[in-house]
């Protein structure tokens, strides 16, 4: 190695931020090991890189004793006094024992050194910007997939989507631009890695924040998110401006905002519902699009009883129950709904279970 060498590492501190110094001492330790290796050594040994011309030097170290059991290990009083007048029982004699081709052994360990930290240093500068954007949305490009993932390219890293985690019935093929949501960012032994979902509420709301910008000003929030990826959604909006409303600025003019989201979710059906801090209110309004006309709420059980229109009873419960599925979801109550002839059914067979008990 020479001075060429030493400038290289300055010029690599300065663009890739990885300290001049770090390098130099993980060089030092790595021929260590190769010198002990290519030189069949078991002694105790230093190197030291020059921080000027980037000579390389190897001193034995051997430690001062009254008799030498060990000669790789130790040295006797007298020699060491003899190299040194100073040198007492105990103390450490360094010896230089550079091999004469040994500079051909350091630049190559040198090399596979600086190569290795500057991978490292790439994959944590990676890591720190992706672990930032835990729970944002990505955009990427399908490159290939497996029996497991889909390989998506983000630019400085290519990010996995299981198919676990892609809506029913979507199928990516190369070349193919998606968007997703980051729900991990990890260390492993390959450098980081990035898993990505097409199916997470938080997909929901950030779509929503790139589109209406309200949200993204914090006019308007998103107060929660229910979604069954692919079928239905519902999002809870709530506006801090009494003169935005917030439904109507997720909708759009002619429904624009919200079908984009559609869109870019194949066509997952999306109700945008307004928050409140009445829970009567609240759930009313997350049972949309159909009409309550009461809501009884157990505090206790956080369980809420709704009462609905005859012709209103299928469309609250919706297919297979999902609409109530969803607003329980969004609301994190359990909701029990009923209809008006059901509740008058109910309030008989209380009357007569009364009448009897009178009876008897």
């Amino acid at each position: 190695m020479n001075a060429e060498f030493i400038e290289a590492l300055y010029q690599l501190e300065k663009e890739k931020g990885i300290s001049k110094d770090i390098l130099i001492d993980a060089i030092e330790a790595a021929l260590i090991s190769g010198y002990k290796r290519n030189f069949h050594s078991a002694q105790n040994v230093r190197v030291d890189i020059n921080r000027d011309n980037g000579q390389v030097r190897v001193f034995a170290r051997k430690t001062v004793v009254e008799e030498v059991l060990d000669p790789r290990m130790e040295i006797s009083l007298d020699a060491a006094q003899e190299i040194n007048a100073t040198y007492q029982l105990d103390d450490i004699v360094e010896i230089e024992v550079t091999p004469a081709d040994f500079g051909r052994i350091a630049a190559q360990t040198a090399k596979q050194v600086v190569t290795q930290r500057i991978r490292e240093a790439e994959r944590s500068i990676i890591y720190q910007d992706f672990i930032d954007r835990e729970d944002d949305i990505v955009t990427g490009i399908v490159q290939r997939n497996d029996n497991r993932y889909y390989y998506v390219d983000l630019g400085k890293i290519e990010a996995l989507l299981p198919h676990t985690e892609v809506m029913p019935g979507e199928k990516f093929k190369h070349g193919d631009r998606i968007k997703g949501y980051i729900t991990k960012v990890e260390k492993s032994t390959k450098g980081p890695q990035v898993l990505v979902s097409r199916t997470h509420p938080g997909l929901l709301k950030r779509l929503f924040e790139l589109e209406v910008p309200e949200i993204f000003d914090g006019v308007v929030e998103v107060k929660a998110v229910a979604r069954e990826a692919g079928q239905r959604s519902k999002i809870a909006v709530h506006s801090q401006d009494d003169d935005v409303d917030a439904v109507g600025a997720c909708v759009g003019h002619r429904g624009v905002r919200v079908q984009t989201v559609v869109d870019e979710l194949r066509g997952e059906k999306i109700d945008i519902v307004h928050w409140s801090e009445d829970i009567r209110d609240w759930i009313s309004n997350a049972l949309s699009p159909a009409k309550v006309l009461s809501v009884e709420v157990l505090d206790n059980d956080k369980v809420a009883r709704v009462l609905v229109p005859d012709h209103q009873l299928s469309l609250a419960i919706g297919k297979e129950g999902q609409n109530a599925r969803l607003a329980a979801k969004l609301t994190n109550w359990k909701i029990d709904i009923k209809s008006e002839s059901e509740m008058v059914a109910d309030e008989q067979d209380d009357s007569i279970l009364t009448t009897d008990q009178i009876d008897d």
